[in-house]
């Protein structure tokens, strides 16, 4: 899949801004190596970047190997952002995540809490990793006048995503389970207590939401802001399951395995920055419209996706 998730996503809204659109994947550039993404910025001459390239992965992939996610996105993120320096690019939208965010910070969390005190140690290098990421963003604006904005969204899903039974995350993954359980007829296990909260954006709500701060002076105002559903959005992980279930049809067992890990069990982001810069009239995707859309494009992608 050369342009997963968001960047499919993308693709299917990009009609909405009338630009010139180039779509790079891993396979153009290896931007781990600066000389590598210097190449495809020669080769391509963006006056605008939206930059969505990482390493990703779930819970348990970023336990596995907090190195290889810290210094892969590192190197990634600083040499996409001495590009785009380097090229001139004046407009650009960095994705970060809300990992970013302190493990113990005041709910609901805004853009002002980043720093103020680390992340969960579960996916801690990945998300310190995005933390540099704001900070290159912010100095670059301070020093240059750049109009770069970080975009900080919540859970995000949809078609295209990894679906990996080990490494997606807790959407995609459990949209696998749920496929695998209704085809053999066995339950379908849930990993943890299925208590935690999140918040969940469907991945072409988060893309017509970039396209929106670039069209106007968005990126001017803010260095970053939080792409999230209105507050009383938040599901817990057993009504996602249930979601997913509903949406396949199934009617089997839905089993919670309270001896896997967790993680953070509520990190509530405020979307008052994105309602103040696109006003109440931007609308979400209804979790179950999103989750509807994602288990269809499984089914009908099941052979060729990523899984």
């Amino acid at each position: 899949q050369p342009f997963p998730l968001v960047g499919r996503a993308l693709q299917a809204v990009k009609d909405r801004w009338d630009a010139e659109w180039h779509f790079v994947h891993s396979g153009d550039a290896d931007l781990t190596d600066l000389a590598s993404t210097h190449t495809l910025f020669e080769a391509v001459k963006p006056t605008v970047v939206i930059h969505l390239a990482a390493r990703v992965g779930g819970l348990f992939a970023n336990m596995a190997d907090q190195i290889g996610f810290f210094e892969q996105n590192l190197a990634i993120n600083q040499n996409v952002v001495k590009c785009c320096h380097a090229h001139d690019v004046a407009r650009a939208i960095f994705c970060l995540s809300t990992c970013v965010f302190p493990a113990v910070v005041e709910l609901p969390m805004n853009e002002k809490h980043i720093h103020e005190g680390p992340p969960h140690p579960s996916n801690e290098g990945y998300a310190y990793s995005k933390r540099m990421l704001e900070c290159l963003v912010r100095y670059y604006r301070q020093a240059h006048q750049r109009e770069w904005l970080c975009v900080i969204p919540t859970n995000i899903y949809g078609p295209h995503d990894n679906f990996s039974l080990q490494d997606g995350h807790v959407v995609p993954a459990l949209i696998h389970k749920c496929y695998v359980a209704s085809r053999d007829q066995t339950a379908f296990t849930v990993a943890g207590s299925g208590k935690p909260l999140r918040q969940f954006v469907y991945s072409e709500d988060l893309a017509r939401a970039i396209i929106s701060f670039l069209q106007k002076d968005h990126c001017k105002k803010n260095s970053s802001v939080i792409v999230c559903p209105d507050d009383g959005d938040e599901l817990s992980i057993e009504e996602v399951a249930s979601t997913i279930a509903g949406a396949f049809g199934f009617s089997g067992a839905v089993e919670l395995d309270p001896s896997r890990a967790d993680g953070i069990f509520r990190k509530t982001a405020s979307n008052l920055e994105l309602r103040r810069l696109l006003g109440e009239e931007f609308r979400f995707t209804s979790f179950a419209d999103g989750i509807s859309k994602t288990v269809e494009w499984f089914r009908d992608n099941f052979e060729d996706c990523r899984k």
